[in-house]
């Protein structure tokens, strides 16, 4: 298992995520005839993080993999992975606490 710097071990099924999305990046890249090289120009990052990246090195920061994405035109997709709108559980929780009636103020007309 990885660790960060100072940090707890990094949980296995992160540590799987970020060499999964590291790999993905790298077949992207090679199926749109991208070098490294040019990857690295486009993101705005050096040749060695490119690698590092796609290597799924957990210490390479993730705007890094934000930008590999924008290259590829799928910044939504990193939008969108937890969209509160779409968040079952939460949207469940917060349901649960609302108030069952709501008692108008005294001295209120209940108008806006």
């Amino acid at each position: 298992m990885g660790t960060l710097s100072g940090n707890s071990p990094l949980p296995l099924p992160v540590e799987r995520a970020i060499r999964k999305l590291g790999g993905d990046i790298s077949l992207a890249r090679r199926r749109r005839h991208i070098s490294q090289e040019s990857m690295a120009e486009r993101m705005g990052a050096s040749l060695s993080t490119v690698r590092r990246m796609e290597k799924g090195d957990v210490r390479v920061p993730i705007h890094f993999f934000a930008r590999a994405m924008y290259v590829f035109g799928e910044i939504q997709a990193l939008e969108d992975l937890l969209d509160t709108s779409k968040d079952d559980i939460g949207l469940t929780l917060m349901d649960e606490q609302l108030p069952k009636r709501i008692r108008r103020k005294s001295g209120s007309t209940g108008a806006l």
